[in-house]
């Protein structure tokens, strides 16, 4: 029990020990590491360059040196989901500022479930008023319920498409004035491999890559295969006590096609090495873990909790970008390569000067 608790309060008492875990998986960012615009070029970003079998100074790259860390029969596993445009910016109809970030089916065809943020309470009936730059009229909108998670079912007019009004659906630590965004967003707030509509942030490793260094990758033998994972609106929530007593994340719906799970197989048999693009391909790739060593195709949900003391039966090397402190991105990241490993080298990119989160740079870890 910690000590800075009475005996008996179990809900107080857990909430406390999840903060004294995450505690360790905190580091201080000036505000202005942190990437507000994604780079001239997908390929101009830095990447650090962290090689657990080779002790000593670490490497500082950039995401053109990529190839060189790949080696002929190696298999880069991308994720082919594309993220939908899912911020609305609107108003209430009695006035206020109001803006939804949209979740996906909530009944019926014309609803739809949401995080709405507004002045005020959130509530039944309550009435909203959507506007876009591409469209000519507004969209009209209702709460009907609001779960206790907070989460909210919104119900649209039933022969229009609210994603027409959507814009790139930024993290918040991205600042755009309300109810604008960058030109640039639409393009590069998008990998280029992105196919499968469903994910409301970005698999944010995969947005440096450009048709180029894809080609020369493929010329050094180095095969690639394709998982989906939708990122949901789980990535920008903070860790619970829940999530740590029950050691799972939120679900995310993802896909891991037979001839990805073919690859996977080819490669491990002649030796070569399965590089992640990305924690949410670590994610599917693990959760596709079978008890007989394989790596299964599978469809469904995944809420696979990669933190220190985690197994990686899969993965060999990762392509990341740096994490919000006391995240679940970064205690994956922690258990592939170490806690202290990871924030001495966060340490050392902040020194450096590297841009940090979805439009900032990377790190290449083996």
């Amino acid at each position: 029990r910690p000590p800075c608790l009475p005996p008996g309060d179990r809900a107080m008492t857990l909430e406390c020990a999840v903060g004294t875990l995450l505690d360790a998986f905190d580091y201080p960012l000036p505000p202005e590491c942190i990437a507000q615009h994604p780079p001239p070029r997908r390929d101009a970003a830095r990447m650090l360059v962290l090689d657990r079998a080779r002790p000593g100074p670490l490497e500082h790259a950039v995401i053109g040196d990529l190839p060189s860390k790949l080696r002929a029969g190696d298999l880069l596993v991308v994720n082919a989901t594309r993220v939908v445009p899912a911020r609305l910016r609107g108003r209430k109809q009695s006035g206020g500022r109001a803006e939804a970030l949209l979740l996906g089916p909530g009944g019926t065809k014309a609803q739809l479930r949401a995080l709405v943020g507004c002045r005020g309470r959130l509530r039944e009936g309550l009435a909203l008023i959507f506007e876009s730059e591409g469209q000519a009229e507004s969209l009209e909108a209702e709460v009907l319920a609001v779960a206790p998670d907070g989460v909210a079912t919104l119900a649209f007019p039933e022969d229009v498409d609210p994603y027409a009004w959507g814009a790139p659906p930024l993290p918040p630590y991205i600042r755009r004035e309300p109810g604008v965004h960058d030109a640039d967003d639409v393009e590069r707030y998008q990998t280029i491999f992105a196919r499968e509509p469903g994910a409301v942030a970005a698999p944010t490793a995969g947005l440096h890559f450009t048709k180029a260094l894809l080609g020369e990758i493929a010329e050094r033998g180095v095969a690639r295969a394709e998982v989906v994972l939708h990122v949901g609106a789980g990535t920008f929530r903070p860790l619970t006590p829940e999530d740590l007593q029950r050691g799972r994340l939120h679900a995310e719906d993802f896909e891991l096609p037979e001839e990805t799970a073919e690859a996977i197989e080819r490669t491990r048999a002649g030796g070569g090495r399965v590089v992640a693009v990305g924690t949410t391909v670590t994610r599917v790739l693990e959760a596709c873990h079978a008890s007989d060593g394989r790596v299964a195709a599978r469809r469904g949900q995944t809420d696979l909790f990669l933190k220190p003391g985690s197994r990686f039966a899969v993965v060999d090397a990762l392509l990341t970008n740096f994490h919000l402190p006391r995240s679940s991105l970064l205690l994956l990241v922690a258990a592939f390569a170490g806690r202290e490993t990871v924030l001495a080298a966060y340490a050392e990119a902040i020194r450096e000067g590297y841009r940090f989160y979805s439009y900032g740079d990377a790190m290449w870890i083996e």
